[in-house]
């Protein structure tokens, strides 16, 4: 079993996703013995945006790196992304990655019947962390954004480990770390048995 890991703090040591999605990783690597993981860290090794050239196929090196960047969230059965929510939305660094995952042919395709998505089959769970409190309030385009990413290319095994209001109080935010921590059990998938 593989595992994709991507962190998109850029706050270090000091960011919430950040601990989030290293607690999720660790119990899965608890639970299954033999994990492969694969990080990346998008802070410290961005992905260029998207520009014409990129689009265009122009830089030979810019496209090896998209394609080793898809094969890798392609390759994986699990997919654990730490992504604070950065102006009501994501990192641009995780939307720049996003960029390079959702590829027409790829991991979708238009029909007749509307699109089509094709990288299913994965589980993907996003260690949120906001600093306000946003759960299903308009301002919201972090969960709404990646939900809709995600589905579009046919990840029907979508899960969210949320931290909220972590920039309210020293207070809040332990209850809001500890709160996430209590959820992540529930979404790290048993070792099946042997028949």
């Amino acid at each position: 079993m593989k595992l994709l890991h991507l962190d998109s703090s850029a706050l270090g040591a000091n960011s919430v996703s950040r601990e989030l999605s290293a607690a999720i990783v660790a119990s899965w690597q608890a639970r299954h013995p033999g994990l492969e993981v694969e990080y990346r860290d998008l802070d410290s090794e961005p992905l260029p945006h998207l520009t014409g050239a990129s689009l265009a196929k122009a830089d030979p090196a810019a496209v090896a790196d998209a394609e080793r960047v898809l094969e890798q969230f392609l390759a994986a059965d699990v997919v654990v992304i730490g992504a604070p929510m950065y102006n009501f939305s994501i990192p641009s660094t995780l939307k720049a990655w996003i960029d390079r995952i959702a590829v027409a042919g790829r991991t979708f395709r238009y029909t007749a019947n509307g699109p089509e998505g094709l990288a299913g089959g994965r589980k993907v769970i996003i260690a949120s962390a906001r600093g306000g409190l946003y759960a299903g309030s308009p301002a919201d385009f972090q969960e709404p954004f990646l939900r809709q990413v995600f589905t579009f290319i046919g990840v029907e095994d979508l899960v969210f480990v949320r931290a909220e209001g972590v920039s309210l109080s020293p207070e809040h935010r332990a209850r809001a770390v500890a709160d996430a921590l209590a959820q992540i059990d529930g979404v790290v998938e048993p070792v099946a048995e042997a028949a």
